[in-house]
């Protein structure tokens, strides 16, 4: 633990046996190593947070989030803070299990990220503890109602109006969406936008939507069903799910973009070299993130942060995936 604080064995025993003399970067740096490498902190020390922020995200198989805990962490550095990354695991690790965690080591705040908040059918009771316990917190994207904590949210609904007025304006008339599970918040978010999109244009079925997981083969067997039902513009609700429907498309014997499009949405890493380069709504996750980190330190700092939503504009980016329906896709829709 010395080691790790950059101290001596002395200066540690010193800290942790409250002796005076000790400057007070010192005895942070030393109660936040003990924290970080899970060691009991003394009885008389256990009421003080150490200058850890819990950052809780879903997985990290999809890019957008290890880009998102990127900017955080760099962005809570700067302030002093030491993030401490907690990740859902397949094997029983849950949000709640880390929630407990976090509370155990003291932390000064958590910021969730893609977390249960979105599910309504979801166990919420972790949130409620926080909120009851005064433990600042924040809500990446949007989130169920009455958590009671600040949230920072991409605008769904925007997003999706860009997509399909994209789509339209290249001669698609059958156009589909691919969302996560139904009680999904940024989902349904997407899905009333993409509704009033397709009353007002008059032309598109509310029926073409499919619920899927996320994840690349969710996005596969989506688009499937929606390319047999003679969509032949795709929006998607994540670029994963999005290079599912590219798959799908060729497995079906389509031209990306000749005869189907496809618009993912995050604009994660490395979508620009996918074959072809996706088209996609991107999230301001720089903007976010230090957003996120501003209302967790100013909750901290014992300031009143506004609970409404704040919602980010997101960003049409046009590469390869989409292009105007070819004669064939025509003939094809008509028939």
């Amino acid at each position: 633990m010395a080691k790790y604080a950059g101290v001596s064995e002395a200066t540690v025993s010193r800290v942790l046996n409250g002796k005076p003399g000790i400057s007070d970067a010192t005895r942070t740096a030393v109660l936040t190593a003990l924290d970080v490498l899970g060691y009991e902190r003394p009885t008389k020390l256990r009421g003080e947070r150490a200058r850890l922020v819990g950052l809780v995200l879903p997985e990290l198989q999809n890019p957008i989030f290890p880009a998102f805990a990127e900017v955080v962490a760099g962005a809570l550095s700067k302030r002093g803070f030491t993030p401490v990354l907690c990740t859902r695991t397949a094997d029983g690790v849950s949000e709640a299990d880390y929630v407990e965690m976090l509370l155990d080591q003291h932390v000064s705040g958590i910021i969730f990220c893609g977390g249960l908040y979105h599910q309504a059918a979801a166990e919420h009771e972790h949130y409620h503890r926080l909120h009851d316990r005064g433990l600042p917190a924040v809500l990446v994207n949007a989130a169920i109602d009455d958590l009671g904590f600040p949230r920072v949210s991409v605008d769904d609904g925007h997003a999706v109006d860009q997509a399909f007025n994209h789509l339209s304006s290249l001669g698609h008339k059958r156009i589909g969406l691919i969302l996560g599970p139904a009680d999904h918040a940024p989902s349904n978010r997407k899905l009333a936008a993409f509704k009033a999109a397709a009353e007002e244009s008059g032309t598109v079925s509310e029926d073409d939507v499919e619920r899927v997981i996320f994840s690349m083969e969710g996005g596969r067997a989506g688009a499937t069903r929606l390319i047999k039902h003679g969509v032949t513009g795709i929006i998607c609700a994540s670029d994963v799910q999005a290079l599912g429907a590219i798959r799908a498309a060729r497995r079906l014997g389509r031209e990306v973009p000749d005869d189907v499009s496809v618009v993912g949405f995050d604009d994660s890493l490395f979508m620009n070299c996918t074959d072809p380069p996706l088209t996609t709504v991107r999230q301001p996750i720089q903007a976010m993130g230090q957003a996120a980190v501003t209302l967790l330190v100013s909750q901290v700092a014992g300031t009143l942060v506004p609970t409404e939503e704040m919602l980010f504009e997101p960003e049409l980016v046009v590469r390869g995936s989409t292009g105007a329906l070819q004669e064939a896709a025509r003939a094809t829709t008509a028939a």
